[in-house]
């Protein structure tokens, strides 16, 4: 990953679409991308390791650095994660950052954490049946950010964070994280399509890819184009 990224295609929710996942590769070479981002739920509940392979090597099909983190329904996390390790050996431009990061060249890094993320003190750990994680674990894993304060930072999701002046639901310890860390841009999986700014960073809801829709972001810009498969995505 020498190139450095100014522009991401980023999207979610392909749900074992192998199809969709190929024809998103080709839209972030037409679209001069320099990354692609995919947001769980990668399969669909129940089909198994074999598909995160195909989902896996579809993606690194495309060639490009791509980041991805789980959804609620890549259960067992277990076997998605053996099948994901073994398939960034194969494609190393694959980089899954659940609970972790990729550090990339240009003084960026990218981490997130995937799953459902519930603030509640009741909320208990399960990878087994739904990928679900209590707000303070979330914390406690991405606590390594301290270290990387001087790095750009691109933050992956795939439950929403609490806006309290839109009084929405979601989760209080994301937010807190989003302020705390101050990253450039913050991708989450949100069928609808939509961003604004929460303090300086930028918070982009990619759509879903199952519905063919994605997200074009530019990083250095915070400026975004929405499309999807029955339109071309041309930016200069």
């Amino acid at each position: 990953m020498r190139k450095a990224i100014a522009k991401i295609l980023a999207t979610s929710r392909p749900s074992g679409n192998i199809d969709a996942i190929r024809r998103l590769g080709q839209e972030a070479v037409s679209a001069g991308a320099d990354a692609i981002v995919l947001l769980g739920s990668l399969t669909l509940k129940g089909t198994g390791p074999r598909t995160v392979g195909q989902v896996l090597k579809a993606l690194g099909e495309a060639h490009l650095p791509a980041f991805y983190v789980p959804g609620p329904d890549d259960t067992p996390f277990l076997e998605f994660l053996r099948e994901a390790a073994n398939f960034e050996l194969v494609y190393p431009q694959l980089r899954g950052v659940h609970g972790t990061f990729a550090l990339v060249h240009g003084q960026v890094v990218v981490s997130g954490m995937g799953g459902m993320i519930e603030d509640g003190p009741a909320t208990l750990h399960n990878e087994v049946e739904i990928l679900r994680y209590p707000g303070w674990e979330v914390e406690y894993r991405l606590k390594f950010l301290h270290e990387l304060k001087d790095y750009e930072k691109v933050f992956l999701f795939t439950t929403f964070p609490e806006h309290k002046g839109r009084h929405e639901k979601g989760s209080a310890v994301l937010a807190e994280i989003i302020k705390s860390y101050n990253p450039r841009v913050v991708l989450i999986a949100g069928k609808e399509r939509k961003h604004e700014f929460i303090g300086k960073s930028l918070l982009v809801s990619t759509g879903s890819l199952a519905e063919g829709k994605f997200t074009l972001v530019n990083l250095r810009k915070q400026e975004v184009i929405t499309s999807d498969f029955s339109q071309s995505v041309r930016v200069a």
